[in-house]
């Protein structure tokens, strides 16, 4: 019986950590057009302007534990991380998300930007189904690959430089 729950606690952890890259058909394609609004509630970001570094797309939800967990990964290892542009987005009302970036004080943070995909392009595009959903580029703009859940640090950083 002690084996037995041992073997299921570790199954459990083993899922919330460096799970495989999902495949979307979309690996090595260039990043598509969109925009998302930032928390500002006036500004709006285009895909086209990002800069020419790997980029993260996080699609989050404010209310999702791995997602807080995530980032609170990704803030711990920004030493790590400083050369990717994240951004996150999420299409929850704003209240929401504002609440989200102040408590993990995201605005700190030049390489982190979060906004609101108000279209759902991002969500329709790499059809997702869940939180929180990582999708890499590299420098180059185009996919290197995409996760579903929590990913490590290392993880995401040799993705992105691939």
């Amino acid at each position: 019986m002690r084996q037995s729950i041992l073997f299921i606690s570790m199954a459990i952890l083993a899922g919330c950590f460096g799970t495989g890259p999902e495949k979307t058909g979309k690996e090595g394609k260039q990043m598509p057009e969109f925009s998302m609004l930032l928390t500002d509630s006036s500004t709006k970001l285009y895909s086209r302007d990002f800069p020419a570094k790997p980029v993260v797309l996080f699609y989050f939800s404010p209310y999702c534990p791995y997602c807080k967990a995530q980032t609170k990964k990704i803030i711990e290892d920004m030493d790590m991380l400083k050369g990717i542009q994240f951004y996150y987005i999420s299409y929850f009302p704003l209240s929401s998300v504002k609440g989200f970036c102040k408590e993990f004080d995201l605005a700190k943070y030049p390489n982190i930007t979060v906004g609101i995909d108000s279209s759902y392009f991002v969500k329709d595009y790499f059809e997702i189904g869940g939180f929180p959903y990582l999708a890499i580029y590299g420098k180059d703009k185009k996919l290197n690959k995409s996760f579903m859940g929590k990913i490590y640090s290392s993880q995401m950083k040799k993705v992105a430089e691939e």
